[in-house]
C-alpha cells in the first residue's frame, strides 16, 4: 500500500477518534455561549480547522479536547468582533438553575439554585468563564487554562477569586431577602 494512503488513514481515523471523543462536550460548551441554532455551525467550523490543523492539535484526547474548546473560545471572540459587539462571554445557566425540581430535592436545595441564579449575572464575564469551564465543561485547571491562553497558576487565581466573588453575592442576595422579607425577584435588579 502506498505510504501516502496509509498516512491519509491514519490522519481520518484519528480525527475520527478526536471528533466522537470531544463533539458532544464541545457542542455543550458552545451552545451556553451562543444562541442554540448556531452552536452545531460554530462545532462545525472547529472540527474544520481541527482537520486542518491536525498536526498543530495534541496526540492525546485529553489535550486535543482542551486545544478543540480554545478553538471554539476563538472563533466565538471573533464572531462577536465581526459583528461589533464588545460583550464578554455571557454563559447561559437557564438550563441547569432554572429547570423544574425534582420531586425529592429539598426545598434549601432549590433556593440555593435561585441564589446563585440571582447573583449569577452580578459576576464579571471572566469570573462567568472560569465558573463555567470548571463546573459545568468540567475542565482540568491545565485544560481550562489552555482555554484561555494562560498558565494553570493564572487560571486557579481566576477561579478562587470568581468562586468567592460568587459566594459573596449568593451571601448578599440571601441576606437582602431576609431583611425584605420577599423573593429575589421581588427586589429590583442592581
Amino acid at each position: 500500500m502506498n505510504s501516502t494512503i496509509a498516512s491519509s488513514r491514519e490522519r481520518e481515523q484519528r480525527f475520527r477518534e478526536m471528533y466522537d471523543a470531544s463533539y458532544i462536550d464541545l457542542l455543550r460548551f458552545v451552545r451556553r455561549r451562543v444562541h442554540p441554532t448556531h452552536a452545531e455551525d460554530v462545532v462545525g467550523e472547529v472540527m474544520l480547522v481541527a482537520w486542518r490543523r491536525l498536526d498543530d492539535v495534541p496526540a492525546d484526547l485529553v489535550g486535543s479536547r482542551a486545544w478543540l474548546f480554545g478553538v471554539a473560545r476563538n472563533i466565538l471572540q471573533n464572531t462577536r468582533r465581526r459583528e461589533d459587539r464588545h460583550d464578554a462571554v455571557a454563559v447561559r445557566l437557564a438550563d441547569g438553575l432554572h429547570r423544574p425540581a425534582d420531586a425529592g430535592e429539598l426545598p434549601d436545595l432549590v433556593a440555593h439554585r435561585a441564589d446563585i441564579a440571582a447573583a449569577w449575572p452580578r459576576l464579571s464575564a471572566l469570573h462567568q468563564e472560569a465558573i463555567a469551564l470548571s463546573v459545568l465543561d468540567g475542565l482540568t485547571a491545565p485544560e481550562a487554562a489552555v482555554v484561555l491562553g494562560i498558565s494553570s497558576t493564572a487560571f486557579r487565581l481566576r477561579l478562587s477569586r470568581a468562586r468567592r466573588t460568587l459566594r459573596r453575592h449568593v451571601e448578599s442576595t440571601t441576606a437582602d431577602v431576609r431583611l425584605s422579607g420577599g423573593l429575589a425577584s421581588d427586589r429590583s435588579p442592581r
